[in-house]
């Protein structure tokens, strides 16, 4: 007779109930939509729409510079408004932004457009990463390993799909891939309009200011803030090993196929989906998370090292040292990805967390700029330039241990006292 209430007290699989089970089948279908588009934009813009290397390169850069701007707006708007409305308005915007590059081959149209989509993707990454804390609560650190192995599992699907179609070799497979991308969008839309708004301090803090003349927490006024989103964004760098790094150094290595290159990027990914979730295990407390910031630190210097020692000796010696580097800046990728999502919300006070969340979301944008820049110097400078880049990320590590450590003490852990919606 005992054993339902045993049954209802067992922890959901997936934390967040249906609501929960839904976002993670929205970032599945979002991320299948990015791997289409992803992979084959450069092809796109240069044998579709005809541009130049120099307008590619310009349109990616002030496009970049103008989705840095999504992180705060959309930020700030959930702080004050209904967060699945604004998930909706801005995958309506991404599918608009994308059907729109299928009407022109002009370059400032293509520009503007493109700036749009920006925008609406990287406020919508931060406001779908605000919603899973929402309706997690104190297993948001379990959700979000989920979250990314099913993130992970969609690029490389979507990818997968992408360089089946390229075998055809036809403008026509290029607009479909983008229209493809486009429906993924109009998808995960209607799937919002299923998930119930979660409750959210801020906004009742938004909407006692009116009232009572106090003002929410200014993240652009919390030092201690700012400080952290800097010293992430310089870990964020791994990012830009696997997409710039990488290939270019596998590229200029003599006698190093460079089919290894995409071969290491498929182990970033089966990586991720295998152990994102058994690492998250050891990051379930604010302070656990801290700690995991050590062997963060270790795992980036060793992977810097490992990629320096490739370019002494022989042709299997190297394949097996980029392997190994792959594996530790994989390692280091899936640590940082679970110290990131916890002390970003562990640090945001309750009645702010979209602010908050959006300011930290600069971390990853910013690092989309530096990161290129860090990884071609390190080239540039051969196998010193890398073993420095793992040193660097490893010191910084270190510092944002030291720099976090008095304002957790200081202030309460950040998992809300209500977080998950009810039905």
């Amino acid at each position: 007779m005992d054993a339902k209430p045993e049954a209802a007290n067992r922890p959901s699989r997936i934390p967040g109930g249906r609501d929960g089970r839904r976002m993670l089948l929205i970032t599945f279908i979002d991320r299948i939509g990015s791997g289409l588009w992803a992979s084959v934009s450069v092809l796109y813009f240069t044998y579709v729409s005809g541009l130049s290397v120099a307008q590619i390169g310009t349109l990616a850069a002030v496009s970049g510079a103008v989705g840095i701007a999504g992180a705060p707006l959309g930020g700030r708007i959930a702080d004050r408004f209904p967060l699945t409305r604004i998930l909706i308005a801005l995958q309506l915007l991404r599918a608009l932004a994308s059907l729109g590059l299928l009407t022109t081959d002009h370059y400032l149209p293509l520009l503007a457009i493109s700036a749009v989509g920006s925008l609406g993707d990287r406020a919508s990454s931060v406001l779908t990463k605000l919603y899973a804390a929402r309706i997690a609560g104190p297993d948001r650190v379990r959700y979000q390993a989920v979250n990314r192995t099913a993130s992970n599992a969609g690029w490389a699907l979507g990818g997968l799909a992408a360089a089946a179609a390229l075998t055809l070799g036809t403008t026509t497979a290029y607009r479909w891939l983008l229209t493809g991308d486009a429906l993924s969008f109009l998808a995960i839309a209607l799937l919002t309009l299923t998930c119930a708004e979660p409750p959210s301090s801020s906004r009742i803090a938004a909407a006692g200011t009116t009232s009572h003349g106090a003002r929410p927490a200014n993240p652009w006024r919390d030092r201690t803030y700012l400080a952290y989103v800097a010293t992430d964004t310089v870990l964020f760098l791994d990012d830009s090993v696997f997409q710039i790094g990488l290939p270019l150094w596998i590229a200029h290595s003599e006698g190093v196929p460079h089919g290894l290159a995409p071969l290491l990027l498929v182990l970033n990914n089966v990586m991720v989906v295998a152990l994102q979730v058994p690492l998250a295990r050891y990051g379930t407390t604010t302070e656990a998370a801290r700690k995991l910031l050590l062997p963060l630190s270790a795992a980036s210097a060793a992977g810097g090292l490992t990629l320096a020692l490739s370019a002494t000796g022989g042709t299997t010696r190297a394949i097996c040292l980029l392997t190994a580097s792959a594996a530790l800046f994989t390692l280091a990728e899936m640590l940082h990805a679970v110290v990131s999502w916890e002390l970003s919300l562990a640090l945001a006070p309750d009645t702010a967390q979209g602010a908050y969340l959006g300011v930290h979301g600069l971390a990853q944008s910013g690092q989309r700029s530096v990161g290129p820049l860090a990884v071609t110097a390190a080239i540039a400078t051969g196998p010193l330039g890398w073993s420095a880049f793992g040193a660097t990320i490893a010191l910084t590590c270190a510092l944002q241990h030291r720099l976090v450590r008095d304002r957790l003490q200081r202030s309460p852990l950040s998992v809300p006292p209500v977080t998950v919606s009810k039905h």
